[in-house]
């Protein structure tokens, strides 16, 4: 059984990317996601870990106390490995500069990360994930970083991934050659291939959408709802929502199914982060066989103008947002 690092190894083949850069990235994702799987799994014994922090953020949420953990989590093992020149976060208002001690950072890779997606399910013990995205900078490693390195489209993107910490740790990435998941062994701290080759399967069974606000999504999405539950061929297809993109996402790839967060008439330009979410599960879903658009155009192709921008967002099995797309136009 491969673990990660010997996964990597094994297929040096398949990036034209630096493999000790790619294993050092790994390291430090590595590194503080085993250090959030720790205090998920004692979040219940303990006050100091669950709850809100009382901060809000730059999204204007509640940020809970796992939220601002697993934020400084990942800057400082980014830090601590010398691997990547900037990072933007969920959790922050402008994106990190990260400098070497004396001398220039020549690193060029960018992360953005969700370091705790779902975090309001904490307390009550339902899947939460992390979700990150890795690209090359744009400027000059002789300039100073600038918005524009981070403001690239999702299609630039050269690995992109997600954790969910849930019944088990599991680390889902592609580097642009199809996905895969290793599941962490927490008695060795070590991930191992557990989901080679992942596809959405062939038959869909799923729609994951919030029908509590059914009265606010536009016409295009109420017809497609109504048409995942009407009776004919392999439907209707179950309904499954767990509030949790992470959580959504990693049962659809298994089960086959599709995620749906629209704009609706109190968030017009939708809720979920382009940059944080919607780009890495939009490069997933494409590379495992399935499709991601905001419900007319290509996630993948949109054009990020700041670095919290919004969207709505649908992913799945390419005939599934397809026929969301139909409806989107004939209801226009």
């Amino acid at each position: 059984m491969y673990t990660l690092g010997e996964f990597i190894i094994e297929n040096k083949g398949c990036s034209s990317h630096s493999i000790e850069g790619l294993l050092r990235l790994f390291s430090s994702i590595k590194l503080a996601s085993k250090a959030i799987h720790k205090e998920v799994n004692k979040a219940g014994l303990t006050k100091e870990i669950i709850g809100s922090s009382g901060i809000t953020n730059i999204q204007g949420e509640n940020q809970q106390k796992l939220d601002n953990f697993a934020h400084r989590a990942f800057i400082e093992s980014f830090k601590s490995r010398n691997v990547v020149c900037g990072i933007a976060s969920e959790e922050s208002k402008d994106f990190i500069v990260i400098k070497k001690e004396k001398k220039e950072n020549n690193n060029q890779y960018i992360v953005l990360i969700d370091p705790l997606d779902g975090s309001s399910n904490i307390d009550v013990n339902v899947s939460i994930g992390t979700i990150f995205s890795v690209y090359m900078r744009k400027s000059s490693i002789r300039m100073n970083l600038t918005i524009e390195d981070f403001l690239q489209k999702g299609s630039q993107q050269i690995l992109a991934g997600y954790i969910i910490y849930g019944s088990s740790t599991i680390l889902v990435y592609s580097i642009g050659n199809g996905v895969n998941g290793f599941t962490l062994d927490p008695s060795v701290g070590t991930f191992y291939l557990s989901h080679p080759n992942l596809c959405f399967p062939k038959t869909e069974k799923i729609y994951s959408i919030n029908e509590g606000n059914y009265a606010k999504f536009s016409n295009g999405i109420r017809r497609f709802i109504r048409y995942c539950q009407e009776k004919k061929g392999n439907r209707p297809y179950t309904a499954r929502y767990i509030g949790s993109l992470v959580g959504d996402f990693h049962r659809n790839l298994i089960k086959g199914g599709i995620y749906i967060y629209p704009k609706t008439a109190s968030s017009p330009e939708g809720k979920l982060r382009l940059l944080y979410e919607c780009n890495p599960m939009a490069f997933l879903s494409e590379q495992a066989g399935g499709k991601a658009s905001d419900g007319e155009k290509r996630i993948l192709d949109i054009k990020p103008i700041e670095l919290h921008q919004r969207t709505p967002f649908v992913c799945g099995p390419e005939k599934m947002v397809s026929k969301l797309e139909e409806f989107m136009v004939i209801c226009k």
